[in-house]
């Protein structure tokens, strides 16, 4: 008999992409929060915590990471998102995630969820356009650390209590477009599955240590590999 799952599904680039509204609204969080609008510039984001990316914007702006400043960056941010979600023309649900998603939900002892670097409203104010927030029932998200080991581990823990299992008890799947979700996948002792659907390709996610890389999820291919077969 096959061990419960527990799967943990990045947001940007593996299930949707956003039309850049993200790095709008945070481009203008800082300007707001602390005058300085390009502090993300030249910053590449993918498999980035929220709170790395404020980090980082922050040292960029000279300004030093204090909680009360990340909190209201963070605010003006989600409120932003709110705004540019809805105008964003380059929004789209990625091929294949629908019907890889179907596939999963089909197998039996499985928890699906997220494992994303966004913190939770934004992670789900930016599935909710394409209709896909309701499919993921839990998650580690960036709310629950900076580090993305330990926001998997979150995860993975609210996935196996759902599965009533420990956490050594289920298999943990992390579904990834970037080298960070590969190294954090191998960090939790996960399985990945990495998709060359976002910024990075199928040569660098090979590099970060993909046994396999695949164009989309709904591959026969991808599809075995959701499955452990």
């Amino acid at each position: 008999m096959s061990r419960p799952t527990v799967y943990l599904f990045d947001v940007d680039g593996t299930l949707i992409v956003t039309g850049g509204a993200g790095r709008r609204a945070m481009r203008r969080a800082f300007q707001e929060v602390v005058g300085h609008p390009d502090a993300l510039e030249g910053i590449r984001l993918g498999g980035m915590t929220d709170r790395l990316i404020l980090r980082h914007g922050l040292e960029v702006a000279g300004h030093d990471f204090e909680e009360t400043v990340i909190e209201a960056l963070l605010e003006r941010y989600l409120d932003h998102l709110d705004e540019e979600l809805p105008r964003a023309e380059g929004y789209r649900v990625l091929d294949g995630v629908t019907s890889a998603l179907d596939f999963v939900e089909g197998l039996d002892g499985v928890a699906i969820g997220l494992g994303t670097g966004n913190i939770e409203r934004g992670a789900r104010a930016k599935l909710r356009r394409g209709s896909l927030d309701h499919r993921f029932a839990f998650g580690g998200f960036g709310s629950d650390a900076e580090d993305r080991v330990a926001l998997l581990r979150a995860g993975a823990e609210r996935g196996a209590a759902q599965l009533a299992a420990g956490l050594d008890e289920v298999r943990i799947v992390v579904v990834g477009d970037t080298p960070r979700d590969i190294a954090a996948a191998e960090g939790l002792g996960a399985e990945i599955v990495a998709v060359a659907t976002g910024g990075f390709d199928a040569a660098a996610l090979r590099e970060a240590g993909a046994p396999e890389v695949y164009a989309r999820l709904d591959t026969a291919e991808a599809l075995d590999a959701l499955a452990g077969r």
